[in-house]
């Protein structure tokens, strides 16, 4: 198609438009001539459409989408009618898309509708003749228009008075028209036919006809608005009226029921029994309530303040039973073995039944979770007939929680310590203060800090909580601690406390435990009888090595109800079945597979050791590997080591090269090679001194060419000179070792004290060996190795 240009006059001056222009459809805009508007454009369409405007005549064909929610219109999408806009600014976008600024210069229907090839859609136009010679008719229609125009902008408060004011100077009745039309506040449909009259005269008239129809709608507001304000006002002010109203009866009224609530805390004082000085503040803050205004906020603070002291146990104390019989039957009929941990108790508790007092430090209950740390301290306030209180530190962080907070704060209450003693009814309780290693600080306070006072004998007879203010007598509180690791715990607060450790449970142990109370007390809370489900000792033993591998018995009590639950669904859906026995055939119906599985060494596996580590969950069995390869980079650790392990490995390292030769090592391989330890699992921390033998040893053996025992473990923390020192936790690492199959523990001569905690059977099936220095640790843990005469002499074997 030719390009025939057009010319034609609009604001003053002849703009050249072409036959085809680019075409922008817009969404929820109406745009006329005359109007500037700036518009966000991110089609990719669109865009190239604008790009192409200003790259040529500044041109473009704006249309309205009868559809807002199509991205690429076709022709039917689009209205036939729109404007031909001049494009005055583009702004590019950071997210790539375009701001224009456009305004409308001519009315023009498309007639052609096609895709051009730089990927913009043009269209024909044919631009409307809006010409008409002006007669008094016209006149009058635009004298009207600008009145109604004038009546509705008065009315509609989002319409700025400003916008009446310069269409009063317009001459045109189409530009008039076009100006009234964009202001507006119609629906799109109606805009666009506004715009779609050619006529200017045709086009007014439809403008007067929507104006009289909207100032109609605005007064109609105007008047519902009024008769609501009217109303909203009568209400108000009979609400006003019957307020004071109330409030004038309810002063009259409250006057005698506050008298009645004061003489209520009166009576309350007078037949409590306290300290001269506590009931002096509450006679002094009863008087205040007296004189204060009833509707005041101060009123209900001091109101709540009197109750908390009338409610505490000042002189409320229980009789404690001391006899240490009925103590050692409960502690034996709750807990199953401890024999050192209910000794020490019983002792504590023959001394109080002596001097009358709760004496000497506190006590702190130290072992892995699930051991009976929290239950047994329970079982201390049973046996002496006292009430107990359990306050849970875990993830305590403001000291307020322990001390309370002063009264000057809004919604302040006192610390958990007075409010543990109100809930406890009595002023010697059992406070058992569980996971005290887990308490934590920030930059407010610190909560062991104020603990200090708490378990210190010497101080806590006037123990003073910020909320009260007033001293408190906990001396006659008994205070029982648990943690899991003595290492959290501060040392100003560890100071005062006397430490009880709770080792793990042996397999034998444990089977005990759920024979006499784990199966026993799931089968009550399932609704189940002993005659309907049994177990067998081996399918026990099986849960605990197979299932849960802990410590304690937590998770073992919690696979038991697991299967309960399971034999409750069987007996259930079928009525006949009435008796279950669980053996190791049928484990893994209720269970499902093993979830632990021991680790499998291979037997000659060179560079291969077995450590044992403590944690506070218990022993674990720790496997130490180390590899060599040509390089000059030394030593390369993973497997998350702490700075202790790693300073061990470096130690290690140091005292297998000084001692090359006793090996028979080649000097030459500490320089031409790398030595890469590893010790899995590789996502969990791990530090400390304890792996050092077996580091060394893992060292050796790779230097050496030689594997390392497989049924052996050791544990022992390495020196420079080769010698070996003592260690912690030995119980609970053999307790590792021996649930793992291990037959053989090297462990430091100086904790040779500490095999008496081991069980009997543990340590008939693990061989315990003491050694004080490395070359024994080799010659033990290395098969065919002799050490005589400071040397090391390798024998061979017929099957070599």
């Amino acid at each position: 198609m030719s390009e025939l240009n057009k010319v034609i006059a609009n604001k003053n001056e002849d703009i050249k438009i072409p036959d085809m222009l680019p075409l922008l459809p817009v969404r929820d805009i109406i745009l006329y001539p005359a109007m500037v508007l700036p518009l966000a454009v991110g089609r990719k369409k669109s865009i190239k459409a604008l790009e192409e405007a200003m790259s040529s005549s500044r041109l473009i064909f704006v249309v309205t989408q009868k559809n807002l929610q199509i991205e690429d219109p076709s022709p039917n999408d689009i209205y036939n009618v729109g404007t031909i806009c001049e494009v005055l600014q583009i702004l590019k976008m950071p997210d790539g898309t375009l701001k224009a600024l456009v305004e409308g210069t001519n009315r023009a229907q498309w007639t052609d509708f096609k895709l051009n090839d730089k990927g913009y859609i043009e269209v024909g136009v044919s631009v409307f003749n809006e010409k008409i010679d002006k007669t008094l008719e016209t006149e009058a229609i635009m004298r009207h228009s600008i009145t109604l125009f004038e009546q509705y902008t008065k009315l509609n408060p989002r319409m700025p008075i400003e916008i009446s004011i310069s269409i009063g100077s317009i001459d045109d009745p189409a530009k008039l028209a076009d100006t009234i039309a964009s202001h507006l506040i119609i629906k799109n449909t109606d805009k666009q036919i506004i715009l779609e009259l050619i006529n200017p005269i045709k086009r007014l008239e439809k403008i007067i006809e929507i104006l009289d129809y909207e100032i109609e709608i605005l007064n109609i507001e105007k008047r519902i608005q009024a008769r609501v304000r009217n109303q909203i006002e009568k209400t108000q002010k009979e609400y006003y009226l019957t307020e004071q109203m109330k409030a004038i009866q309810k002063e009259l009224k409250h006057k005698d029921d506050i008298q009645k609530d004061v003489n209520e805390l009166k009576d309350k004082l007078a037949k409590i029994s306290m300290p001269k000085a506590v009931q002096n503040v509450a006679n002094k803050e009863i008087a205040r309530l007296e004189k204060i205004m009833p509707m005041s906020p101060e009123a209900v603070v001091i109101r709540t303040y009197v109750e908390w002291i009338l409610d505490l146990p000042w002189q409320t104390s229980t009789n404690d039973n001391l006899d240490l019989k009925r103590a050692k039957s409960i502690l034996e009929q709750d807990h199953y073995g401890l024999e050192k941990i209910k000794e020490r108790i019983l002792e504590y508790l023959a001394v109080v039944s002596r001097v009358k007092k709760i004496s000497g430090p506190i006590l702190c209950f130290i072992g892995p979770p699930g051991v009976g740390k929290t239950s047994i301290a329970k079982s201390i306030a049973k046996s002496l007939g006292r009430n107990h209180i359990r306050i849970s530190m875990g993830g305590m962080k403001d000291e307020s929680e322990i001390r309370g907070h002063r009264r000057t704060y809004i919604g302040a209450m006192p610390g958990k310590i007075i409010q543990s003693i109100k809930k406890a009814g009595s002023n010697n309780p059992v406070l058992i203060l569980d996971e005290i290693d887990k308490i934590g600080t920030d930059w407010r306070s610190d909560p062991s800090a104020a603990l200090l006072e708490v378990l210190d004998p010497e101080q806590n007879y006037a123990f003073n909580d910020h909320y009260l203010d007033i001293d408190f007598d906990l001396s006659k509180v008994m205070f029982i601690t648990t943690a899991n690791n003595i290492n959290n715990i501060p040392s100003t607060l560890l100071d005062r406390l006397e430490l009880i450790r709770f080792s793990s449970y042996t397999n034998t142990e444990k089977i005990c435990i759920a024979n006499n109370f784990l199966i026993p007390k799931q089968l009550k809370e399932h609704g189940l009888l002993p005659k309907e489900l049994s177990f067998t000792n081996n399918s026990i033993n099986s849960i605990i090595e197979n299932y849960t591998r802990e410590a304690g018995v937590r998770n073992l009590s919690r696979e038991i109800a697991n299967i309960c639950r399971k034999i409750v669904k069987e007996f259930v859906f079928k009525k006949t079945l009435n008796y279950i026995t669980i053996t190791n055939r049928n484990l893994n119906k209720y269970l499902g597979i093993s979830k632990y599985e021991r680790e499998n060494i291979p037997e000659n596996d060179i560079g291969v050791v077995t450590g044992l580590a403590w944690t506070e969950f218990g022993g674990e069995v720790l496997t130490i590997e180390v590899n060599k390869i040509n390089g000059k980079k030394g030593l390369m650790l993973t497997g998350k080591l702490g700075d202790v392990m790693k300073e061990s490995a470096q130690t290690a390292l140091t005292y297998i090269r000084s001692i090359y030769k006793k090996l028979n090592i080649d000097d030459n391989i500490f320089s031409n090679v790398d030595f890469h330890i590893h010790v899995p699992e590789g996502a969990v921390p791990k530090d400390g001194p304890s792996a050092g033998i077996a580091l060394a040893t893992a060292i050796a053996s790779v230097c050496m060419n030689k594997p390392v025992k497989k049924k052996i473990a050791m544990t022992g923390e390495i020196t420079l000179r080769g010698r070996i020192l003592g260690i912690g936790g030995l119980k609970e690492k053999v307790l590792a070792a021996y649930r793992e199959g291990i037959n053989t523990v090297l462990f430091p001569k100086n904790n040779e004290k500490d095999l008496i905690e081991i069980p009997k059977e543990v340590r008939k099936k693990v061989k315990m060996i003491s050694v004080s220095h490395m070359d024994k640790v080799i010659s033990l843990a290395i098969p065919h190795l002799i050490l005589k005469k400071n040397r090391v002499k390798t024998t061979k074997t017929k099957n070599s």
